[in-house]
């Protein structure tokens, strides 16, 4: 018995719209949109009463996705955004061809390094970014 794929990463949002144009200018497609409610998925979830929407992206040429999702009722839950050493969810790592010029693009959308960026050894350049609602990305460039 073995894993066969993995399908995707899923990550709540706050704000679905400005998750998806976050995605959308680091390089990500998005590929659907809808509405997710009813019996089965409250059975899924383990939430009754539960409503939500997600989105769907996925890497151009890849097989990589990320299901974003909002919750409508319950009500979202969270305070202070996590920092990297909290339990749970830590980040998704993207590799991007160019990494001063996609912090450049993801910044006037609220995003910022973490810290700093850093060349490892010689062979990556890597940062983590904190994108909306407070999630948080790596990014790395092979030197």
């Amino acid at each position: 018995m073995a894993i066969v794929r993995m399908d995707n990463v899923g990550i709540v949002v706050d704000d679905l719209d400005t998750a998806v144009e976050f995605f959308t200018v680091l390089g990500m497609e998005l590929e659907g949109r809808q509405s997710i409610e009813g019996d089965w998925a409250e059975r899924v979830v383990g939430l009754r009463g539960m409503r939500s929407e997600i989105a769907m992206m996925r890497i151009p040429g890849a097989s990589g996705k990320l299901e974003l999702a909002t919750y409508h009722a319950p009500e979202l839950l969270g305070g202070e955004p996590a920092i990297p050493n909290t339990l749970g969810f830590h980040r998704v790592m993207f590799a991007v061809d160019d990494l001063d010029e996609t912090i450049e693009r993801l910044r006037p959308l609220g995003g910022e390094v973490l810290d700093d960026v850093v060349d490892y050894r010689g062979l990556v350049r890597l940062c983590y970014f904190r994108g909306p609602g407070g999630i948080v990305i790596g990014l790395a460039e092979d030197a």
